[in-house]
């Protein structure tokens, strides 16, 4: 069976290396960037089986790289992760169709579970 790709779009380099030694653990093929920017420019872009992303970033949030996405015809299944967590931008985001919104430090078995049910055959 191919692997499937997660990227990782995540301004905070050591998280972001974390997320990526963690998701390689369990056996997914991980590309990570440091800005939206950069995902969107990327030649992994048409691949991604399910993006994890940054809510507050310089440039360009999570969630509006999300909608773009969106907006595009791509429906990546996205998980938010946010250090500012807060009920109204969860809400919003659950609304526009996002798979998970979660609070960092994150909970490593809601995110094992969330992307084994999002990336299941």
């Amino acid at each position: 069976m191919k692997q499937q790709l997660v990227s990782i779009v995540e301004d905070d380099r050591f998280f972001r290396e974390s997320m990526e030694r963690l998701l390689r653990s369990l056996g997914y093929k991980v590309h990570a960037f440091p800005s939206a920017s950069q995902f969107l420019s990327s030649p992994h872009l048409g691949e991604t089986a399910c993006l994890i992303a940054d809510v507050n970033m310089p440039g360009m949030t999570g969630l509006a790289l999300y909608k773009q996405l969106v907006d595009t015809g791509r429906r990546i299944p996205t998980i938010l992760v946010t250090a500012f967590p807060n009920d109204i931008d969860r809400a919003r985001a659950l609304a526009d169709g996002v798979a998970l919104y979660l609070a960092k430090p994150v909970d490593h078995s809601t995110l094992t579970q969330c992307l084994s049910e999002i990336l299941a055959p």
